[in-house]
């Protein structure tokens, strides 16, 4: 989908805030209030912008460990891994999910309370998930960047 400036702008700001109003998002890209409106649809239902959404920030809700554990499966197959990210979605603390290739099926990144409390869901969660035969954890210890601003070049 080829996007012009004005969609540039649109999706840039509401990276950047999600609840502008449709009034000040058109006033800062120069349009009118409802050619913004038909704009701001036409990406949604593009899926270009696939939501709208609130960024937390986790330490505040008690989440003071952010880490990222690679697990590995045995047997490693479409039946186990499809079973493996079923299980990873229903798991609120695994926030993000990915599939990558190495020496690991999934790269997980996960946030938990305290070290204990990570400790536990290693055992009570992860490692009841059946297939999983190796985790190797890697605890973030700072967050030098991040964002969730896609480049729009």
């Amino acid at each position: 989908m080829q996007l012009d400036d004005f969609d540039k702008k649109i999706i840039k700001y509401l990276q950047e805030d999600a609840s502008i109003s449709n009034i000040d998002l058109s006033k800062k890209i120069g349009l009118a209030p409802s050619s913004c409106l038909l704009r701001v649809k036409n990406l949604k239902e593009q899926k270009v912008i696939k939501q709208l959404t609130a960024i937390v920030d986790e330490r505040i809700l008690g989440y003071e460990i952010t880490c990222f554990a690679k697990i590995a499966m045995q047997p490693l197959n479409r039946e186990t891994s499809t079973r493996f990210i079923e299980e990873a979605k229903k798991i609120p603390e695994i926030i993000e999910c990915y599939t990558i290739t190495g020496d690991a099926a999934f790269l997980l990144k996960i946030v938990a309370k305290s070290f204990q409390y990570y400790r536990d869901f290693i055992f009570d969660k992860l490692l009841s998930i059946p297939a999983v035969s190796h985790i190797e954890t890697s605890i973030v210890v700072g967050t030098e960047k991040k964002t969730n601003l896609m480049p729009l070049e």
